[in-house]
């Protein structure tokens, strides 16, 4: 892996997308390396608050003494911390700079992921929680300025490097939690307090990029402002068609992460089973994450990219209501590949972003918008299926929202920029 910086010699130099970028003075080569490093382990870090609490939540609930109504809030609050905190972003960036905010919100993570398992009752727990999930939801928005201040030239490369890094965090949470409980004598709650020392460890990068942060001269030094500049993106199409394209995949990738496992058992596979094949989705974006987000960084234009994860999505959905238990491992693999959504939609948002604080206020509205869009799909899901006690009904419905998915991903993937003027 490359770690290449923003210099360049020349007044212009080629842009991923194909379009120039103006060159900027060299930075020091430790600089950039500490960046990706940030990247990386604030990457590995977005997911962990999230997957490692399910392989647990039995266990958690009876020490917590919490309902079932706490539990479901539990699994809805990621989504809606993401979106509400996630607005908040571009006002706290613009006012301390992407780098500080990010590492305010590692901070908040490490500190909520800490003290969480150790509530005294359920409301506390559900409150530190919150803390967590909304250190994450800063960095999910500041993530993509950071690549695009830091690295113009790569925003795809660098894009896939850390949805590749989400990825690999959320598939070690989930398949590690259970056993460091088991390590520390079946402790749930050092099992889950466990991930707040790998959020601890993001934070020292972000302190040495605070004072290291470039700026339009080139110099590096204490977090500057990052003006406001634009209309307001509400009246901008593309920047809508990145938002309804992230809340479809954002409902697409919920349902999995809470039904898909069911499915198969309903269908008649083991619980064991169906657990396997529902981490093969999640570990499949792992090499796919890098390898889309190169690609999709070095063309013009992602339309055709989007529609054709999408009709991997319908494929693995129809042959899910066909016949689940007849080739599932073919069902998640077209369903792990229809996952790749998510980092390609982080792409475009870096890709589509005329300037850094464009790309900040695009992330904020894409990313909060989408996790807002994406709130009643599984509530529905969940819904027609115990309405109907079957799956064909929630099938068909996640194959409808597959459409708009599609068609919004043929918008947010046209070569257009969404400049500052716009």
């Amino acid at each position: 892996m490359s770690h290449e910086t923003e210099g360049a010699a020349s007044a212009e130099a080629p842009c991923e997308g194909g379009r120039p970028t103006p060159a900027r003075p060299p930075v020091s080569p430790w600089v950039g390396r500490l960046a990706v490093l940030a990247l990386m382990l604030t990457a590995l870090n977005l997911r962990p608050a999230v997957t490692g609490l399910g392989p647990v939540l039995e266990e958690a609930r009876a020490g917590l003494g919490m309902s079932a109504t706490a539990a479901g809030l539990l699994t809805s609050m990621p989504a809606l911390c993401f979106a509400l905190v996630g607005f908040a972003a571009p006002r706290l960036a613009r006012r301390h700079g992407p780098d500080a905010v990010v590492l305010t919100g590692m901070a908040a993570l490490a500190a909520g992921l800490a003290v969480r398992p150790f509530a005294s009752g359920a409301a506390m727990f559900v409150a530190l929680s919150a803390v967590a999930l909304a250190g994450i939801a800063l960095a999910n928005v500041l993530l993509p300025v950071v690549v695009k201040e830091r690295f113009p030239h790569r925003v795809g490369a660098m894009t896939g490097w850390y949805a590749m890094s989400l990825n690999l965090g959320a598939s070690a949470a989930a398949a590690v939690t259970v056993p460091l409980t088991r390590t520390f004598g079946g402790d749930w709650r050092i099992g889950l307090a466990a991930w707040a020392l790998l959020a601890a460890v993001a934070v020292p990068p972000w302190l040495a990029l605070i004072r290291n942060r470039p700026r339009a001269d080139g110099s590096s030094g204490a977090a500057r402002q990052v003006p406001q500049s634009g209309k307001p993106l509400t009246r901008n199409p593309t920047a809508w068609a990145l938002a309804v394209f992230f809340g479809m995949q954002a409902t697409a990738a919920y349902v999995i992460i809470g039904w898909l496992p069911q499915i198969f058992r309903d269908a008649g596979l083991s619980a064991a089973t169906a657990g396997v094949l529902f981490a093969v989705t999640s570990v499949l974006g792992v090499p796919l994450s890098f390898v889309l987000g190169a690609v999709a960084g070095r063309v013009r234009s992602q339309s055709g990219i989007a529609v054709v994860i999408g009709l991997f999505g319908l494929a693995g959905y129809a042959g899910l209501w066909a016949a689940p238990a007849a080739a599932p491992w073919l069902w998640v693999v077209l369903l792990g590949v229809a996952n790749c959504s998510f980092p390609l939609a982080l792409t475009m948002i870096g890709l589509r972003g005329g300037d850094g604080a464009t790309v900040i206020r695009l992330s904020a509205f894409a990313q909060c918008t989408g996790y807002l869009l994406s709130i009643p799909g599984p509530i529905l899901v969940g819904a027609l299926y115990e309405t109907t006690g079957g799956w064909d009904g929630p099938l068909l419905l996640l194959g409808v929202l597959m459409v708009p998915q599609i068609v919004s991903g043929w918008f947010a993937g046209r070569d257009r920029r969404v400049g500052a003027a716009t």
